[in-house]
């Protein structure tokens, strides 16, 4: 069972959503990074339930635990072992789900790989599972900050189902805006109307989805491994190993389909000394390895699994049976998927960039 990510940069995450804790361990840090438990907690504070009307009501404070790998305030260059300790289990409200697998879950599918599953919470496919990777992923900010002063990563929400936010918002997000909102995203006129929807999901025992954009500012030139690890590949794999990622797009994505070679290219020019792009409908990235330009991306994001309304599904041994779902679920997943994403693009990009710096020493 694959848990980890990253080569140099390299993390390997733990734990169920309804065993005693979750947590991560963080091979390949640079030591003499300023870090304190503080750094992490920001980030997990992000993600946890909670914390508006819109998300699951699980009560959980998620608050961060450093058991190795730091000292005085600094990283010593050695594993970084973090822990959160769960404390809102309800094993109770998954009784029916030891027989009968949850429809578009992974029920079914851990029972055929390996014959046995953590039935409360969905265990390993929970998203909890993901506490780990946006500790891991707040201390490969902290790296990426200290080298790279201009790097920034900006996830926002851009699309729930039908609404999506304007074209005006969407040319130059900022985070205080994304963040004054609880759906977060860059419109906040968009975020009323998203707000009433998934309500208005949640009070029918239903669930929407909808598409996560990311900006990435400030990555150089360079980063990336020709032919397989492409710096656009590393990214699509670690979006979607995300719960509930059915898409990922970079660029002009599918759209650019519709152009021709002529339209689509990104024609170079000098600023000053520096090579740069008139569009960028490469995403910053091209031949698999960055250009100097935002990085620009978006995921799609399933409707949560998980339906209060009574649906036909099948036993672990056969039988055709209903099941109607309970338990505390998020109506929407994009709002607390937003540092998910976050998280994901310092994993990877600090991993290109450890490498990039051993293999040129840049």
């Amino acid at each position: 069972m694959s848990s980890s990510l990253g080569v140099l940069y390299r993390i390997s995450t733990w734990g169920e959503s309804h065993g005693a804790g979750v947590g991560v361990v963080i091979d390949g840090c640079p030591p003499r990074i300023p870090l304190n438990v503080e750094d992490i907690q920001a980030e997990l504070d992000r993600r946890r339930p909670g914390q508006s009307k819109i998300t699951t009501p699980r009560k959980e404070d998620d608050k961060a635990e450093i058991l190795s790998g730091v000292v005085d305030g600094l990283t010593l260059g050695s594993p970084i072992g973090i822990l959160v300790r769960n404390t809102d289990q309800r094993p109770s409200a998954y009784t029916e789900m030891q027989q009968a697998y949850r429809p578009s879950h992974a029920d079914y599918t851990y029972d055929a790989k390996f014959g046995i599953r953590a039935v409360s919470g969905g265990g390993r496919a929970s998203a909890r599972e993901t506490i780990g990777r946006v500790a891991a992923g707040a201390i490969a900010r902290k790296i990426l900050t200290s080298s790279l002063p201009d790097y920034e990563c900006l996830a926002y929400v851009k699309t729930i189902q039908g609404i999506e936010a304007s074209a005006a918002s969407l040319e130059n997000p900022q985070a205080e805006v994304i963040e004054s909102n609880i759906v977060r995203t860059c419109d906040p006129e968009a975020a009323v109307r998203m707000v009433e929807l998934i309500e208005a999901a949640r009070g029918e025992g239903n669930s929407v989805g909808g598409i996560i954009e990311c900006v990435v500012r400030g990555v150089p030139p360079g980063l990336g491994e020709p032919v397989f690890d492409k710096l656009e590949a590393d990214l699509a794999k670690a979006m979607l190993s995300l719960p509930a990622t059915k898409g990922f797009e970079i660029g002009s994505g599918f759209a650019g389909t519709l152009l021709s070679g002529r339209e689509h290219n990104d024609e170079f020019y000098m600023d000053q000394q520096k090579v740069r792009t008139r569009t960028n409908r490469s995403g910053g990235i091209q031949g698999g390895i960055s250009n100097g330009e935002d990085i620009v991306f978006r995921v799609a994001f399933k409707p949560t699994a998980t339906v209060l309304i009574e649906q036909n599904t099948v036993t672990n041994d056969g039988q055709d049976t209903t099941l109607s779902a309970r338990g505390r679920h998020d109506p929407c997943v994009l709002p607390r998927a937003v540092p998910m994403v976050e998280a994901m693009v310092h994993l990877v990009v600090v991993d290109h960039w450890l490498r990039q710096r051993g293999q040129v020493g840049a």
